[in-house]
């Protein structure tokens, strides 16, 4: 609206809000009508891609751009971030691990968690004859707790705490850690259980337990998220993310694709290549979505290993019955 003084909208941002049919394909009439809400607060839908408006004389002054330019992209936040790592169909997810960790996943199906521990979205790709959804799952305590153990008990960089957490074994010797420091969890029913050192061992237990445990821990707060998107149908075959965060670890990157089962991709790429991109599709730059991912630069692949499945699978479920014990 600022760009261009035109005021529109789309499907999936209506969807992200919650103001959309999945069952009858439209804008959710019903739920305005409870609220309170005129329908015609609702504006014109425009497609994800394509035209959403032109830059007006001011802003182009403003921004230094040519007046009349066309905006031809947009989407919400993780929605763009999947489309950066081109996930766009079924069985392929993306994720981001931050302060708080994210996992969207596209399915084909308007299905739905009864709990609404996950969010369900149009996708930006999605259409009448090839619907795309995406799920979301967050974790508000992810990154944050390694940033919290950097600076109060590892007193050392990234590099070195990996280096260290890699010493101890899968499953850190029985202790485990629930990330949950960050608030309430929307995957724990908005529960607010806080984070805990659990089973801590002073007679055992190093510093790398306890590095290796928080890595694990906010692996298995991921996985946990990921079961539920299962329950709905959502195939979990290959996670793409950026080569950012906590995937720069080994030890999360192994521990994720391992308890997970999934081949994690990590891409040099991050959300402004990917509303970059998104505005040539719209523009039509680029012919189709497959041509405009041609550079996309892949730099890694971790495998899940076999050979510590057993252990992480262990390990998982030592974490979930502690968890469940606080539930």
């Amino acid at each position: 609206m600022k760009m261009t003084g035109r005021i529109t909208t789309t499907a999936s941002g209506l969807s992200e809000g919650m103001l959309w049919n999945f069952k009858d394909n439209s804008i959710a009439n019903f739920l305005l009508a409870h609220l309170g809400i005129p329908e015609t607060l609702i504006p014109e839908l425009v497609p994800t891609f394509g035209v959403q408006g032109e830059l007006s004389s001011g802003a182009a002054a403003e921004l230094g751009l040519a007046p009349g330019t066309v905006i031809t992209y947009r989407a919400g936040d993780q929605p763009n971030n999947a489309l950066s790592l081109n996930v766009l169909q079924p069985g392929e997810i993306a994720a981001t691990a931050g302060t708080s960790g994210v996992v969207y996943g596209i399915g084909d199906k308007a299905n739905y968690d009864p709990l609404s521990r996950v969010n369900t979205f149009l996708h930006v790709n999605n259409t009448d004859k090839t619907p795309r959804n995406g799920v979301l799952l967050c974790v508000n305590g992810t990154g944050i707790l390694n940033s919290f153990l950097k600076h109060n008990i590892a007193k050392a960089d990234y590099p070195q705490m990996n280096a260290l957490a890699a010493t101890a074994p899968v499953g850190s010797d029985g202790l485990t850690i629930l990330p949950f420091g960050n608030g309430a969890e929307r995957t724990l029913e908005n529960k607010n259980i806080g984070a805990s050192f659990n089973n801590l061992d002073f007679n055992i237990h190093s510093t790398a337990h306890i590095l290796r445990a928080a890595q694990e821990g906010i692996v298995f707060a991921l996985n946990y998220g990921l079961d539920i998107m299962r329950k709905m149908d959502i195939r979990i075959d290959t996670v793409r993310a950026g080569h950012a965060n906590m995937f720069l670890s080994p030890i999360f990157a192994e521990a994720f694709a391992t308890t997970t089962g999934a081949t994690v991709e990590l891409y040099d790429t991050d959300g402004s290549q990917g509303a970059a991109r998104g505005a040539g599709i719209g523009s039509k730059i680029y012919q189709d979505s497959a041509a405009a991912f041609v550079g996309l630069n892949r730099i890694k692949t971790i495998e899940p290993d076999e050979r510590l499945k057993d252990a992480y699978s262990d390990a998982y479920n030592n974490w979930l019955s502690v968890l469940n014990s606080q539930l």
